[in-house]
């Protein structure tokens, strides 16, 4: 009998926003369930923003139940009082039911040993979770480039946009997984970047002006990486895409078979 290759399950944290009639809806976007699905063949599950009733048992539960995180990006931003940052100006968004349910959601994933893919917010998060600073508008710093893209342009266009190269750290993990290579082309759509860096994070890319576009995390007992573009977008047809979600979906099924399967009741 051919055994059954069963998908590992990817856990998405959502974003909160305020729909119509001004009730709360729980957000993901579509191309980052595609990244997991076609990029990872894994199977998505959405996880709730329900913030601060999220209890440490409850973060348990959620992780027996996956064999990855993938932290997607989003319009709203880190609250900087999570980083002793300067007050947010008014039209920065923001979802605090985010903030408190992906902030620890992160650091026991990492304690856990879960396999975890940040993107964009998410890189950000996975700084901010282990300790570092965020700048909150990079292109208004001395020497940095706007990083942010022109919303007067429709979205698939922005999101297709090769709009720079990134140098690889020689030797780290993002350049392992990429076969080795020294840059590529991302695409570009941020206001905000790390500043300071957690003292177990490891810069994996920077951008030609500095700003750091890729990290992992230092000792992580697996899968561990952030990354500031976006490779969720036309997964399959960009290859270094390809490769960073079929390294994540590896470590994702090597957590799943590693779980003890409760033996089925006889009927």
């Amino acid at each position: 009998m051919t055994e059954l290759s069963i998908p590992p399950l990817i856990g998405v944290p959502a974003c909160r926003i305020l729909g119509a009639h001004g009730l709360p809806i729980h957000k993901v976007s579509e191309s980052y369930l595609k990244g997991v699905i076609d990029g990872a063949d894994g199977l998505p599950v959405m996880l709730p923003a329900i913030g601060d009733e999220l209890a440490a048992e409850q973060i348990d539960r959620w992780l027996d139940a996956v064999d990855g995180l993938l932290l997607t990006g989003s319009p709203s931003n880190v609250d900087p009082t999570y980083y002793d940052g300067q007050e947010a100006r008014r039209d920065s968004e923001r979802d605090p039911a985010r903030d408190a349910t992906t902030l620890p959601l992160i650091r026991r994933a990492i304690e856990r040993a879960v396999p975890l893919l940040a993107i964009c917010r998410g890189i950000q998060e996975l700084n901010v979770a282990l300790g570092g600073t965020l700048h909150q508008h990079v292109h208004e710093l001395p020497g940095r480039m706007d990083h942010r893209s022109d919303k007067s342009r429709p979205i698939a266009e922005r999101f297709d946009e090769l709009a720079h190269a990134i140098t690889l750290t020689e030797g780290g993990a993002l350049q392992a997984i990429l076969g080795g290579v020294r840059e590529i082309e991302v695409n570009t759509l941020h206001a905000q970047a790390i500043d300071r860096p957690a003292k177990s994070v490891v810069v994996e890319a920077t951008a030609p002006d500095g700003t750091i576009e890729a990290v992992s995390v230092r000792d992580a007992p697996t899968f561990a990486l952030g990354v500031q573009w976006h490779p969720e977008w036309h997964v399959l047809e960009d290859p270094h895409s390809k490769r960073l979600f079929t390294a994540f979906g590896d470590a994702c099924r090597a957590r799943a078979s590693s779980k003890t399967i409760p033996a089925r009741r006889a009927s």
